[in-house]
């Protein structure tokens, strides 16, 4: 009788057990990260502050699985992920959303912030905020704006240092309208091209250059393929993280605030390793071969832009584009 009992009392004890395993794992929701580059990135460190933070928030009651290069498609794919809701979260710069969300073509336009403390001030601020509601009727929900730095060119053919030098240079742009109408103004000629197939691409000469912070540069290793670059920091690039319209409709109230909130320490983990990459990245780009060009005239550039600026400023409006200039 005893040893019945005993035997009794552990299957009933495996069998609390097991089940609170089940609940558990029910519990535990995962949750589908997508970015283009490598874990090592600023890409890496957003996608890990947030997963770190609503886990931490909701006590495992979300678990973020993560793939990073390019592993769900490129940002496109992405962002078409979202909207069908085979991805549940997103890391993606406004190269690709652009096309999804307009409105945020502005904040793409060449030397319209004038610095990093700048270019936060805004996105912080109303119009940022702001922008970020935009995305909702596009089916995107925008949580936080994250950071890549400013942009810099860099090719394989001439160390450019003004504008004349970009005269038929095949450069890879994002696949933005605002960044293409900038570079067919200044003489080259745009590529635009998702980012997985840019190694490639400069690897068999189809395009001679790309543009990118040098957070990017760094994290994939660009000096393998390119020879000269130019801190034109001709644009700044931010990025966004952002959840499905389904994901975001399944969660409660103190869930939507973890996730919000999460992603804020995503955006700022971004921003901290692209102030660390930006102070030794250029010395590391120098050590591997690549010649840098460390200054240009920003007003000779700005001067070439000039039939470019008077189509943003039709497109997003004159207002629109000295409230952000003029932000302090």
């Amino acid at each position: 009788m005893f040893l019945r009992r005993t035997i009794l009392s552990t299957c009933v004890a495996s069998a609390l057990a097991a089940c609170s395993g089940m609940a558990w794992a029910q519990q535990a929701k995962e949750v589908k990260l997508g970015y283009a580059l490598a874990i090592n990135s600023h890409y890496g460190a957003a996608a890990q502050a947030w997963s770190d933070s609503v886990e931490k928030a909701t006590n495992n009651a979300f678990k973020f699985k993560q793939f990073p290069s390019s592993a769900l498609g490129g940002e496109r794919e992405l962002i078409e992920g979202l909207q069908l809701g085979t991805v549940e979260a997103v890391i993606v710069s406004t190269g690709a959303l652009s096309n999804f969300v307009p409105d945020v073509g502005v904040v793409d336009i060449p030397f319209l912030f004038r610095d990093t403390a700048h270019a936060r001030a805004v996105l912080d601020g109303s119009f940022g905020q702001d922008l970020l509601g935009k995305f909702k009727a596009r089916g995107l929900i925008a949580l936080a704006w994250g950071e890549q730095g400013f942009r810099h060119l860099s090719n394989n053919k001439v160390a450019v240092s003004k504008p004349e030098d970009l005269k038929g240079l095949k450069i890879r742009v994002t696949e933005n309208p605002v960044h293409i109408t900038a570079f067919r103004t200044l003489g080259a000629s745009p590529t635009p091209m998702a980012w997985p197939e840019v190694i490639g691409a400069l690897q068999q000469g189809t395009i001679d250059g790309q543009e990118n912070p040098i957070s990017v540069f760094v994290s994939a290793k660009l000096w393998q393929v390119q020879k000269h670059l130019t801190l034109t920091s001709h644009v700044y690039a931010p990025m966004a993280l952002i959840v499905s319209p389904g994901f975001w409709g399944s969660l409660n109230d103190a869930q939507k605030a973890a996730f919000t909130q999460g992603a804020k320490a995503g955006a700022l983990a971004s921003r901290k390793f692209v102030d660390e990459v930006e102070k030794k990245g250029v010395e590391e780009i120098k050590s591997h071969g690549v010649q840098v060009v460390t200054q240009v005239d920003r007003a000779a550039f700005q001067a070439a832009l000039a039939p470019a600026y008077k189509q943003y400023a039709s497109k997003f409006g004159q207002k629109t584009l000295d409230e952000i200039s003029h932000a302090k």
